[in-house]
């Protein structure tokens, strides 16, 4: 036997992962030193490199603890080792200064105030005692300071904010948890706060801890305040106040869309909904998003303003997770002030979230009474999350942004270097390389020029920090998106004849699959249901039951489509919409029913003229339509000021009734008639066997719509008419599956699309769809609606041999 060596070894070591910015080399370092190891470890382009020598014992425990007892905030997807020759060193450990090398290497996202920085804030004898810019290796903004990598404090808008000697001590402190934590600074050397009243509102301006006292005053008065976050702006005010309430809602030109709101903790949150344990763990995580909570009736505490979240069933509430928020709601002993604040977006409507201090002052002139701001510059834009947790504890990420940009997702299959720029609707960008695509943070809808520039501005931040370059563009293909249009304009700038246009369900569903880590090796059955999509013969698709993997989709059945009066404009208008699928349907418009007495006698006459001679009136088989139709026609909205209004609506009169009915209503199945004008079917088909391409079905509302009518002329409540609605919806996808699964034999089914954003549809259709034998994919950190859209269009475009570019 060869005896074991007995003198010293050298090992180096690249770490991957999200290892910059989470305290990862003071982490090596503490290791190292408690194993009297000496070398070295440093940031690098590729992650986190490593020499360590000792003991070959001391050196293969490291590198045990390496592995497992990672820093809280790291990542690690990787570790390559090899064997050096010793060099005899026997100094300590050492933290190299980090090399300025290309490279990619993951950052994590901003990340909630941690336990130990709350009670420094909070301690008397602390010398961060209401530094409203605590922070260290376990917390804070990182992707939002962030302005290149590798990550160190000269690349972050810290730079501006040299060290006092105490924070230099901490830093250079391997003991301390502060030890090179980029953000770290305290009241002597960092950032300051300052409050800047709106002209002739009587109050003087203020800094530091008179700002924080100014603010919350002015809040609990009832006045607005502009409060710039990690990420952007809010506009604040008391969520208890309805006048307050009201203000903000008509300054903003908000119309019935919901707040969101920020309790003080979460004994708050709990007095006026309720909470489960799910719930409460995704409030009080590190990435600390809004979470749908369903409102408690009546309140056991502060009661919301109605105009807060009006007419749904549901409120969005988040904690404070930055200190300067912590401190708005103040510590023992401070004034009192309003436990629960309206926190929206700091922007006008139809415009991207404000960053730049001086344009929050012209941009929310009007909007807010006060500024409450500080002087570290934010290099990128970053709104909140929003999720809801199902009934089995899994989260759906409704809008995946703060907490979660720019952490990587792992994917199936490896994709060339790609941008994919989303939708227009709800836009979000993608890029990806190899195994891994970063999500820019929520830009929002792309109505603005200002929304395009934000976009440009998070696609080249999010290109310093992970390093890809494109090589490849990918859009949806409706010729009229504006994200498109700008697609155009990159592809040519990177020198591509075009970008790869991407059918917008097909994106839906094969960005389902992604989530799911499948590899598209099976086609699934891909049940898209939104209200808009590009259709391949140029109709509105939306109600769509398609078989599809990475490389090709077949139309295997879709809602029966019917006019749009007036295209996207008709929208607003789920009344004409009512009526519209009346006609489709053959069905008469009678006086009693409830869009048609919301429409005049001239609304209607135009209306109906404008169908007989198809006149402005494009086909539209989108689900999304559908709902605002059975919406109006139960009564519920026939006029919508905001996206999806109507579906909301119906879904909160859906779940009074859920549990006291169980009928359904009947949808009916017919073959759909062969498709015209259809853009090159064959080259997205190329790959499916015949079974795949069999099918051609249409599922016909007419049945329902008529039974609908029935029950309403019976005098049954909006509420039950909902719930017939809902669940004929989901008996109608279990039933084109069983068809589909009989013809195709595949048996995995993926949920997308906006409108499985409803809880109660994506629950009943689950529940029929398992007891049936299928596997159902459901949409988790990725949303279902447009927000994951660029998912879907990046591995479409970014796998092999797909160059569909027309």
């Amino acid at each position: 036997m060869t005896a074991p060596a007995t003198g010293p070894v050298r090992r180096r070591l690249t770490v991957r992962g999200t290892v910059q910015g989470v305290g990862f080399r003071p982490h090596v370092h503490r290791l190292a030193a408690g194993l009297s190891l000496a070398g070295f470890v440093g940031n690098t382009g590729d992650g986190v490199l490593i020499e360590v020598e000792g003991p070959a014992d001391g050196v293969h425990r490291f590198c045990a603890l390496l592995a497992e007892q990672p820093p809280p905030l790291a990542a690690v997807t990787g570790i390559d080792g090899v064997d050096l020759a010793a060099t005899g060193e026997k100094g300590p450990f050492t933290i190299r200064s980090t090399e300025r090398a290309p490279g990619r290497t993951q950052l994590p996202p901003d990340t909630a105030t941690c336990a130990d920085c709350l009670r420094e804030l909070a301690d008397p004898g602390d010398r961060r005692h209401r530094h409203p810019f605590a922070t260290c290796t376990h917390c804070g903004p990182r992707f939002t300071i962030a302005t290149g990598m590798p990550y160190d404090r000269a690349a972050t808008t810290m730079a501006g904010f040299p060290m006092c000697p105490a924070c230099a001590r901490e830093y250079a402190d391997p003991a301390d948890r502060r030890f090179h934590a980029q953000p770290v600074a305290c009241p002597d050397c960092g950032p300051r706060l300052a409050l800047t009243p709106a002209e002739g509102l009587g109050v003087r301006p203020a800094r530091d801890a008179e700002a924080l006292a100014t603010a919350r005053a002015l809040l609990a008065t009832g006045r607005i305040v502009a409060v710039k976050g990690v990420g952007g702006y809010h506009l604040a005010c008391d969520a208890t106040d309805a006048r307050a309430v009201a203000t903000l809602r008509d300054r903003k030109e908000r119309g019935g869309k919901a707040f969101a709101v920020m309790c003080a903790d979460l004994p708050t949150a709990e007095r006026f909904a309720v909470v489960t344990d799910a719930e409460r763990a995704a409030l009080t995580s590190a990435r600390r998003p809004i979470v749908l909570l369903r409102r408690r009736t009546p309140p056991h505490g502060p009661h919301l303003a109605d105009q807060v979240c009006p007419g749904s069933p549901h409120v969005g509430v988040m904690l404070p997770y930055t200190p300067v928020h912590t401190l708005l709601f103040g510590l023992p002993g401070d004034p009192p002030g309003p436990r629960v604040l309206v926190m929206t977006s700091g922007n006008r409507s139809g415009e991207p979230i404000v960053t730049d201090d001086a344009e929050a002052l012209t941009r929310l002139a009007g909007l807010a009474d006060a500024w409450l701001a500080h002087d570290r510059p934010i290099a990128a834009f970053c709104d909140d999350s929003l999720l809801r947790v199902r009934p089995d504890g899994t989260e759906q990420v409704l809008r995946r942004s703060r907490g979660y940009v720019p952490r990587p997702l792992r994917l199936p299959v490896p994709v060339r270097p790609t941008l994919a720029v989303g939708g227009d609707l709800k836009n979000v960008l993608c890029l990806g390389e190899g195994e891994h695509a970063w999500f820019g943070p929520h830009i929002g809808d792309m109505d603005e020029l200002a929304t395009l520039e934000a976009a440009e501005r998070a696609e080249r931040h999010l290109a310093r920090l992970t390093g890809v370059t494109p090589r490849l563009v990918a859009a949806d293909r409706h010729p009229g998106y504006r994200s498109t249009r700008r697609a155009r304009g990159r592809a040519l700038q990177l020198g591509l004849r075009a970008p790869v246009f991407v059918q917008h369900h097909h994106a839906h569903i094969a960005s389902a699959m992604a989530g799911h880590g499948l590899d598209g090796s099976t086609p699934v059955i891909g049940v898209a249901f939104d209200g808009t999509g590009y259709g391949d013969d140029g109709t509105v698709w939306g109600g769509e039951i398609l078989l599809a993997d990475y490389t090709g989709y077949g139309r295997f059945a879709h809602l029966a489509p019917a006019p749009l009066p007036g295209g996207d404009a008709g929208v607003a208008n789920p009344c004409r919409v009512a009526l519209a699928r009346l006609w489709a349907a053959g069905l008469p418009w009678a006086a009693e029913v409830p869009s048609v007495a919301a429409c005049s006698d001239t609304e209607r006459a135009v209306l109906r003229r404008q169908l007989e001679r198809q006149v402005a009136c494009v086909p539209a088989s989108g689900m999304g339509r559908l709902f605002d139709a059975v919406s109006s026609l139960a009564g519920l909205c026939h006029r919508a000021g905001y996206e999806a209004q109507a579906a909301m609506e119906l879904e909160a009169a859906a779940l009074e009734a859920a549990g006291d009915d169980t009928a359904a209503y009947p949808f009916g199945f017919r073959a759909a008639p062969p498709p015209h004008g259809a853009h090159g079917p064959a080259v997205r088909r190329q790959h499916l066997d015949a079974r795949f391409r069999a099918g051609g079905w249409q599922i016909d509302p007419a049945p329902m719509l008529a039974a609908l009518l029935h029950d309403q002329a019976r005098g049954l409540p909006a509420p039950v008419l909902a719930a017939r609605f809902h669940r004929g919806v989901a008996r109608a996808v279990t039933e084109i599956c069983l068809r589909a699964r009989a013809v195709t034999g595949l048996a995995t089914v993926a949920l997308t699309g906006g409108v499985f954003v409803n809880a109660l549809l994506e629950e009943e259709c689950t529940a029929l769809l398992a007891r049936d034998g299928f596997t159902v994919l459901r949409h988790g950190e990725v949303p279902a609606g447009d927000g994951g859209l660029a998912l879907g269009q990046l591995m479409v475009a970014g796998t092999a041999n797909n160059h569909e570019t027309e």
